[in-house]
């Protein structure tokens, strides 16, 4: 049996492989780099899935980043039990072909109760007054306690956020590296977010920005480090990506669509109050859309309303095409957790949630960041609201009252989603600026993988395929 170290860095693409990321080129010419043929969608929880399976969406159940809970007329995202996932995970599949090997599951999602000897994950402590403290969940226990002691609290606040940046991929580099060296698991996943934050904020390297090449720069720095205890080590690594970041010029409010068409109601909470907001009950409409990133999934109550829904959407702005049952079953994505309809954006387009028409009624938690209330994902949630005057100053104040034990609302989050400038999700225009495969070995070489062929792959580099 070999040690294998598997990176995911998120927004990773073949095109990047050059100067601003020289320990992955040196890996990639060391050894080989490949596209992989995506899912859809090319979401966080989907593509993972994948790999960690070899299924797709329709066999594994996961459609997205969350879904819609049909019986209790509720969406969820970001959930984290590894029961949601459907299908056997790559390190049982190891297992039952030799019991010794161990795994290290680290930050991949689903990675809660998992199986998986080690795990480390961010799970947030929300207490009764409103706030919210950083922590993370730990397999088993001790581990926490030992990589809190050694490291200091995990930097939530960098994992995801305006804040979001390089301390909380360094905090996960030195996590792994501290596991790697004391556990010494045989398989080993490890989740490397930072290229999703500025290039999600100001479009890949290829648009330009000089912050999401210096994202690039600090990436690879951080895979060096890992790269360097994988020599020293004797590891086989292979480092994968889940999608690249396309430069998107405008959203696509497709619950808006559906809202002035008269089949999405909202609720107006607090009617008569001081600052009424409308909600979105998904068990009242006719249709709605779970917006996620460049796909939408929407449901829709009456069959009757499925021809005139997939019409509207069609000819809607920043539409590339509507998936009915036939469309999800040749993607590989017509399982019951996905819509009824899925909307695909157009290149350089995405979708957002919003379903207010005045942002005078959007609810209060739009303005922050809120990723368990917010009936879909919000990448504004990465910036900072800058038509608000002095919004860092307001920034700071709200920290102080929260340091002081005041309940405190982190307003400061923009709705307006033309400030959002990468997204992902649907399939790249080109393989060079899609998911990407590196590996340090030049076997089992090949031009492209499929997504579903990354499970079998950590099979034969683990020395337990067939």
């Amino acid at each position: 049996m070999r040690r294998v170290l598997v990176l995911l860095v998120v927004g990773l693409t073949r095109r990047q492989l050059g100067p601003d990321a020289p320990n992955l080129a040196a890996l990639a010419k060391d050894g080989f780099a490949a596209p992989i043929e995506p899912v859809l969608p090319a979401v966080t929880c989907s593509v993972q899935a994948t790999y960690l399976t070899g299924a797709p969406p329709r066999v594994h159940g996961v459609v997205g980043n969350g879904w819609y809970y049909r019986d209790r007329a509720e969406v969820a995202l970001w959930k984290q039990a590894r029961s949601l996932v459907q299908a056997p995970m790559v390190w049982e599949a190891a297992r039952a072909r030799d019991p010794k090997i161990t795994c290290a599951q680290l930050f991949w999602w689903f990675n809660m109760f998992s199986g998986a000897e080690w795990s480390v994950t961010p799970r947030p402590a929300y207490l009764a007054d409103g706030r919210k403290l950083p922590d993370v969940y730990s397999e088993p226990p001790e581990l926490r306690r030992r990589l809190l002691d050694r490291l200091g609290p995990f930097p939530l606040f960098d994992f995801w956020g305006p804040r979001a940046g390089l301390p909380s991929t360094r905090w996960i580099v030195d996590a792994a590296l501290d596991v790697l060296a004391t556990e010494k698991p045989g398989l080993t996943f490890v989740y490397l977010p930072h290229l999703d934050y500025d290039h999600q904020r100001f479009g890949p390297p290829s648009a330009g920005h000089p912050r999401s090449a210096e994202a690039l720069r600090e990436v690879d720095r951080e895979v060096g480090r890992l790269l360097e205890a994988a020599r020293r080590d004797d590891l086989e690594v292979l480092v994968v990506s889940e999608y690249g970041i396309e430069p998107v010029s405008g959203p696509v409010h497709v619950n808006r669509v559906l809202r002035e068409a008269g089949y999405l109601r909202p609720w107006v909470n607090l009617e008569g109050s001081r600052t009424p907001w409308e909600l979105l009950e998904p068990g009242a409409c006719r249709a709605f859309a779970v917006a996620d990133h460049q796909v939408a999934h929407v449901h829709v109550r009456d069959a009757a309303d499925l021809a005139p829904v997939k019409a509207l959407l069609e000819r809607t702005d920043g539409v590339e095409r509507v998936l009915d049952a036939a469309g999800k079953a040749a993607h590989g994505l017509d399982h019951p957790r996905a819509g009824d309809l899925v909307a695909v954006a157009a290149p350089g387009r995405w979708f957002t949630y919003y379903y207010w028409l005045d942002d005078a009624l959007a609810p209060d938690f739009a303005r922050t960041v809120e990723i368990h209330k917010k009936p879909g994902y919000d990448p504004c949630e990465l910036l900072l609201d800058p038509a608000r005057p002095l919004v860092k100053g307001r920034v700071a104040w709200t920290l102080l009252k929260k340091a002081l034990g005041f309940r405190y609302v982190m307003d400061v989050i923009p709705l307006d989603a033309t400030l959002v400038k990468g997204s992902h999700g649907r399939p790249p225009t080109s393989p060079e600026d899609g998911a990407v495969l590196l590996s340090s070995s030049r076997d089992d070489q090949r031009d492209a993988f499929a997504a579903t062929a990354i499970h079998d792959l950590i099979l034969t580099r683990l020395g337990v395929s067939g």
